[in-house]
Order: structure tokens, then sequence, then C-alpha cells
């Protein structure tokens, strides 16, 4: 195996396939475009990642990527922020992590302080088929990752197998828990059915970030989990309530996504910061939005009345839901590298990786395709951009404008 977060056998272009030496000025600039085209929700992210990342700048390869999934899966937190966090840890230390959250982040958070300030997102028929021509692109890119995925992580019939029963686990298994219950079932089954995985030597992953720094993660996990919480209850400091509700909603999320939004609900519409229609209007606007759903907390935050800095409170917001997946993460990955030597975690690792790629194709059909694809022509287009994505291998971005701009001109049109 090589790539940049696995060891590799030397050979030609391992140079190529290994490079983990970067800036944070270009983590930055490279997530800053995907955080501007990444539409379509958590797991259509994923396959920007995978085609952006893998496949066009070879920061790692696909084993490396469905580890790094994985280990989201198994975390509290936005997922595919904190996927894009650890791989920019990868290409240059902590400072490329916080380049790539905050290249990622803020299209989508500085687009929903400004829908909490009154500005609106397209409306009416021409909005209507503008989102949704994005969402068929989305279903494209997805198919394409679960497919480009497949060839390397589940190509014989024993993973394909363990993909095929995670997707079942996801579609029918309780929702709360069937991805933690589907990675499981992989590295059990990998442990059992697999050969054993040797190490190969070679060059580790270098993540640039010491084990102290793991340790103090895990603490300062803990620490805002529980401190604020008391501090809010002795000071009445609606400053520290607001990051204290936001951070534990966070941190009680696993896989991200939408799964956040009745615990939000919960956190500020139950206590009656937000109204129903308000919170409604957000959730509405980030679907529209590329980037990461979590963003959503900026709204939330600066939308909270009575308010003396709409701003303040909205930062806080951002920066409480999104912590708890980036602090899980910095605790894990210092200490991927020792545990994954183990030959019981790298052979559990290839069960979980074919099980990654059945979470994928699960999500690929529901809630991408259950909630996109809805006539033949819908099936065209998605289709085309599969095509276009795979066989003739356009540029995402490029896809992304064509797509959408002919499904627009084609339905959007007064009497289309």
């Amino acid at each position: 195996m090589n790539g940049c977060g696995v060891r590799a056998e030397t050979s030609p272009d391992s140079s190529s396939q290994g490079r983990t030496h970067g800036s944070a000025a270009e983590v930055f600039l490279v997530f800053l475009r995907l955080g501007c085209t990444s539409f379509g929700g958590p797991i259509a992210h994923l396959g920007y990642f995978q085609k952006e990342i893998v496949e066009r700048r070879k920061w790692c390869d696909e084993r490396t990527m469905a580890e790094i999934i994985a280990l989201a899966q198994s975390l509290p937190g936005p997922a595919s922020s904190q996927v894009g966090f650890a791989l920019g840890i990868l290409r240059a230390g902590w400072r490329g992590g916080l380049a790539a959250w905050v290249g990622f982040t803020l299209p989508s958070a500085v687009l929903m302080f400004a829908f909490a300030h009154g500005h609106s997102f397209p409306a009416g028929d021409g909005g209507e088929h503008f989102l949704h021509g994005l969402q068929l692109v989305a279903v494209a890119v997805v198919a394409q990752a679960v497919l480009t995925m497949q060839r390397s992580l589940a190509p014989d019939h024993v993973r394909m197998t363990f993909a095929m029963m995670a997707a079942g686990i996801v579609l029918f298994g309780p929702s709360a828990f069937s991805m933690l219950i589907a990675i499981a079932v992989g590295a059990l089954g990998g442990l059992l059915l697999l050969p054993s995985e040797k190490v190969v030597e070679g060059q580790p992953a270098r993540l640039h970030l010491p084990k102290v720094a793991g340790l103090a993660a895990a603490a300062a996990f803990l620490a805002f989990l529980v401190i604020p919480p008391l501090l809010g209850l002795i000071a009445h400091n609606r400053a520290i309530d607001v990051f204290s509700a936001f951070y534990r909603t966070g941190a009680l999320v696993f896989g991200g996504g939408h799964v956040v939004l009745p615990l939000l609900e919960n956190s500020v519409v139950t206590r009656g910061w937000v109204s129903q229609p308000t919170f409604l209007a957000g959730y509405g606007a980030a679907q529209a939005l590329p980037g990461p759903l979590f963003a959503i907390g900026a709204y939330l935050g600066a939308a909270i009345r009575p308010s003396s800095s709409p701003l303040s409170y909205g930062l806080l917001g951002l920066v409480g839901i999104f912590m708890p997946g980036l602090l899980a993460m910095t605790a894990v990955l210092p200490f991927w590298n020792s545990l994954r030597e183990s030959a019981i975690i790298r052979t559990a690792l290839k069960g979980i990786n074919a099980s990654v790629v059945g979470v994928l194709l699960a999500a690929l059909y529901r809630p991408l395709w259950t909630s996109t694809i809805h006539t033949v022509s819908d099936f065209g287009f998605a289709l085309l951009a599969f095509m276009l994505l795979t066989l003739w291998k356009i540029p995402p971005w490029i896809v992304v404008v064509g797509i959408t701009a002919g499904y627009v001109l084609t339905y959007g049109r007064p009497g289309a």
C-alpha cells in the first residue's frame, strides 16, 4: 500500500504518492475552493474530496481516505469537516488542519451570517431548479466516489459482501447507531474471514502531531463538555450558555450531517432562543449552500433573541458546534500510526474499509437518490454528469456549472 497515510513499498512513483509536505496556505486555497463548490451534503463532500485530494493532487490514496472516513464516522462531530481537517494535517501539520477547516467552512459560514441578517437565497421556480441541478450533480459525484473506492477497497467477493452488509445495516438498522454498527461488523468480519495483513516496511504517515497534543485534545474535549455548563449555572451568562449548548450538540452527534438538526432544535428552539420558523428557514438555507451543514451554527447563534451582539453569538455557535469534532480527531490521529502497525488492526481495517464503501453506497441511495431522482429526466442529467466525471474526466466544478445551467435552461424557462 502507498499514500500519505500508509506505509509504502519503495517504487518509482512512491515519492509522488507519498508527498506529505505542503503549506497551510496551499491547503487553505484548495479547501476554500472545495468550500465554494461542494454541494450536496456531507456524503457528497467526501466524493469531492476523493476527486480533488486523492485522484487529482494525490495527497493520499484510497485506503488512507477510507481509514480517515471510518475514523470520522466513529467519532462525534461533522464527518466531512473532520475528514478535511485530517487531510489538512496530513499535508501540512496542525496549521494545515486548521487551514482546511477554515477554508472549507468560511464560504457557507459567511453566507449563513448574511442570511441571519435578512438576506435571502434563490426563491421561486428558478431557485428551485437551480438547487435541484446541484443535487443531481451531487448524486453523480458520490456515485463516482463509490465506484472508485470499491475498486480499491472491496475488489473481491468477500469484501464486496462486507460492503453490501454495511449498506443494509445503514439502510435498515437503527439510525442513531447504524454507521457505528456497520463499521464494527466490517472490523469483525475482517478479523474472522480475511488473511492476516502483514506490515510493509516503509515511510510512516507524517502526521506532524505529537502524542502530547492528542492527550491535550482529549482532555480539552472533556473539559469543554463539563466546565461551561457549570460556569453557566454559576454566572448566568448568556454567552457561556450559547457556547455550551452548541458544543454539547457537536459532541453528541456521530456522523454529522442532518443527524444534528434534532439536537440543534432542542438546544435553541426548546429554550426559546430561536423561533421554529426561524430555525426552519435556516435549515432550508443550509440545504442551498456548499460546504458543511454544521455552518448552520453561525446562523442560529446570530439569530438568537434577545441578543446584544448577533455576530459574537454567531461565532460562538459556529466554533462551539465544530470544536468537539476537531478535538476528537486531534486526540486520535497522533496515535494512529502506532495503532495501525498492529497486524490485528491492519486486518480489521481491511474489513472496515470495505464497510466504508457500503456506507457510502447506502448514502448514495438514501438520502441522495431518493430525495433527488424523481423523473426520467432527473436520471438522465445525473447519468450525464456521472459519464462526464468518469469517462471524460471533466473537472467537477465544470460539471457542476454545466449540468446545473443545463437543467435550469431546460426546466427553468417559463412554460417549461
